[in-house]
Formats: structure tokens, sequence, C-alpha cells
């Protein structure tokens, strides 16, 4: 590949010694004002920019964002000897891939432009070996495409994944109650919503309800509904998830944790398909199909007597377990791919991929936390990486890997590190951070009080 750089200042001296030293094995042109480095690009185009930002006339700034509409492809590295941090983040903000300060550390220098090099011949390679970037979303073998139709996407070429994915085009079409089972961040949301996708009420409401994120006082007037006067705060009627929810489905997520008194009033719902709002003295007719979810034994729970068999036998007419992501780890290929591609586009960084040697260290690892850990740290590396290419790196992973190490990490180790790591990298903006987390702002809320990161956002 050819290694051809601009370099842009309105200092000739520094025009001189820079060409000098970088001229060894790489083609090196020099601009003295953004005008004329805009018609030496359009002579002919380069790899690399070095872009002073205080020019006379039109300045750094107004190139970079020129380029980054006509030129998407040139790597444009700042110069300048102002290093505030407003003019750091905007810089980066436009599309810059790095921001270095005069007087420049030709070392440093060098190393950056030997990166980004390898990245462009790395990305030159990936894509002779498939299909260009843009298109590399659009193509999925039949086992992906049969669950690509709900627009969510359960990727997965693994055995038990297939079998995962035979269930749902088995079941779809019923009004049948299932169970979802398997480890926190498997994905069982995304397996219930494919259910729904697929079924002919797919254009009724999808309602999802994580049951433990309700105090037990709350959860039956949430799912329910009240009357008006039912209880002090009740001012007026209030319809509850189920009536929301009309002919689609109701997912009730973690439903191994619900109070005996509500396991009680959900057993009727799926016996009598009836329930009565909060105090009220008339039943409402339930339409809404139900699937639960648990990461709990269920046997075990009603072997302990804490939850009944009866709701037992009625929500498991279908069991889907969903496998953890260390059983399938020959998804992770492209699950990665997915989710990479899934990152670029919440932030705005299209074209974004990933080594070969990325790779194989989330291969070496053995994910605690499933296919959201996989999600949280490839969005982390997406939001950082100032290129277009993942390198080993930028993963960070946790303490244990496939090779040996002991010690696990915590999925609330996990989330905590995710959420203070996006938070710092948006400055603090907490609804910027809450969409790529994919987290509503109360969530949000909860979680930065949670971990205690108010110093983080302010």
């Amino acid at each position: 590949m050819n290694r051809s750089i601009l370099i842009v200042d309105d200092d000739t001296r520094i025009l001189t010694s820079l060409s000098g030293a970088l001229s060894e094995g790489q083609e090196v042109r020099t601009a003295e004002s953004a005008e004329a480095a805009l018609a030496a690009l359009a002579d002919r185009p380069a790899s690399v920019v070095l872009l002073d930002l205080k020019m006379p006339g039109m300045d750094g700034m107004e190139l970079l964002q020129l380029l980054g509409g006509r030129m998407p492809g040139v790597d444009v590295i700042i110069m300048t000897a102002y290093d505030d941090l407003p003019t750091v983040a905007a810089a980066m903000g436009e599309g810059a891939v790095d921001f270095l300060v005069k007087p420049l550390d030709l070392h440093a220098l060098r190393s950056l432009l030997d990166r980004l090099f390898e990245d462009r011949e790395m990305r030159v390679r990936l894509d002779a070996g498939g299909l260009p970037a843009g298109d590399r979303e659009r193509d999925t073998s039949p086992g992906d495409r049969a669950c690509e139709e709900g627009r969510r996407r359960l990727v997965g070429h693994d055995p038990a994944m297939i079998d995962v994915f035979k269930l749902i085009g088995q079941i779809a079409g019923t009004r049948t109650t299932v169970i979802i089972r398997g480890e926190s961040g498997t994905g069982k949301e995304l397996v219930a919503r494919e259910i729904h996708a697929s079924s002919p009420y797919a254009s009724e409401p999808f309602v999802a309800v994580n049951c433990t994120a309700l105090p037990a006082t709350l959860l039956e007037s949430e799912l329910f509904g009240h009357v008006k006067g039912a209880f002090t705060d009740a001012s007026s009627d209030r319809k509850g998830r189920f009536a929301m929810a009309g002919k689609g489905t109701i997912f009730l997520d973690e439903i191994g944790d619900t109070p005996a008194e509500f396991q009680a009033k959900l057993l009727r719902v799926l016996q009598e398909h009836e329930y009565y709002p909060v105090g009220a003295e008339r039943p409402e007719r339930a339409e809404a199909r139900v699937i639960a979810a648990t990461h709990r034994n269920l046997e075990d729970l009603v072997s302990a007597g804490t939850f009944r068999e009866d709701l037992y036998y009625r929500l498991r007419v279908v069991d889907i377990r969903v496998p953890p992501l260390r059983e399938r780890m020959g998804d992770i290929p492209a699950l990665a791919e997915h989710l990479v591609g899934k990152a670029s586009r919440t932030v705005d960084k299209q074209g974004i991929l990933l080594t070969p040697e990325s790779v194989d260290r989330l291969m070496g690892y053995t994910w605690p936390g499933n296919v959201r850990e996989l999600e949280n740290c490839l969005t982390r590396a997406v939001v950082m990486t100032t290129g277009e290419v993942i390198r080993p790196e930028a993963l960070e992973l946790g303490p244990q890997s496939l090779e040996g190490g002991a010690r696990l990490t915590t999925l609330e180790d996990v989330e905590r590190d995710h959420v203070t790591q996006v938070l710092r990298a948006m400055g603090g903006h907490k609804s910027r951070t809450a969409e790529i987390l994919g987290v509503s702002r109360p969530r949000l809320d909860r979680l930065i009080k949670k971990y205690g990161l108010n110093e983080v956002v302010g």
C-alpha cells in the first residue's frame, strides 16, 4: 500500500523539517494553507494528513470538517501548540484520529504513522477476504437470517443456538406460554422478542417487565393496574402492563424472584385468562401471551418451597434454554462483528473493524457476563478508538481467561466499570451515556446512585 502523507502548516520551517524526517519509505507532500491542501488532495489523494489548527484564512478545524465530508477515508492527525481541552475535544469530535502537541515528538509521530498505515493495510486485507464493510451486516447465514426479521438480531451458528432458532420457529405461531432459561446476559429478552416478532401478533405491543426492578408492593399494581382509591396515592384509574400488551406479548423477566402472593395471582391469569386490577370488583380479560424468563434453577426453588409447583408447570409448557457464551465460543467472531457494527451506528463511527488478533483475544476469555459483557466491552472499544481498527490492547477484559487464572470478575464489577468508562468518555453527559448503554435515563440515574458515580458525572 502507498504510504502517502500531506503536511499542512503555514510555518515553512515545520514543513521542511517534517518532510525531511518522514520522507524515508513514504511519499510526503506539503501545503502552506488549507486552501492549498484542498487543491493538492483534489489532484492526488493522501492516506494521512498532518494538519496544523491555527492558520490564516481557512483554519485547520474548518479543513478537518471539509475533509470529513468530502474524503472520509483520510486519517487526519492534528498538530498544534494549543492543547486546551475544548480544542482537543472539538478536533476529536470532528473525526481526527489523534492530536499531537508542538513541539512534536518525532518518535511518537513515527509510531503513530506506522500504526495508522498498518490499520489501513489491515482494512484492505479484511475487505479483500470478505464483503465490503458496508455489506457485512446485510450478509447473513440461514441460521442468522431466520432470526433477523425482528430487527434485534440473534446471532449464532452453534448447534445449541440453532436449536433455539428452531424452537422459535415452531412456537411463534402459537399462543402457548414459554419459559426461557439462561444465565444473566445470555439474551433471554432477545429470544422473547424474536418469538413475538415472528408471531401473527407482531404488530401488537411487546411489553417487558423486570420483576426484580419493582418492589413487591408495586409489582401487582404495575402489572394488573389499579382503580381510583385502591390505595393512598391512587388518585385515578391506571392501566397495568397486561392491559397495555393487549393481544401482544408480556415478558416477565426474573420470574423466579417474585413473591408468593404475586405467583398466586399470575397463576390465575394463566389458568383463567383474567385478572383483577388492585381494588377492582370485576375482572379484566388477559389476552396477552406470557413469556417468562429466569436465571434461577426453578426446580430447586420448587423443592425449597419458594416457587409454586403449579405455576412452574403452567409456565414451562415450552422450555427454552439459552446457552452461556462460554458454551458457544465459535459464535464469538460473528457476534463481535455484529456488536461492533451496532455500536458503530450508535456513536456514528462507521466502518470500525476488529483485527484477527483482537478476535483471538476475545476467544481467549470465558465471558462470565455472557453476551452483555461482550457487548459492553466492544461498545467501549468503539467509543474509545480513534481509528477504524480495534486492536487487542483496546479490549478491556476481566481478570480471567481460558488459559488459566482462577479469579473471576462479577457481573456487577463489569457493569460498574463499563458505566464508569462510558460516562467518562462522554464527559459525564448522561443522555448520551444512556443512549450508548441502551438504557433509560432513570435506569442510568439508578446505576449512578448504586455505584456512587456522581463524581464522574460532574
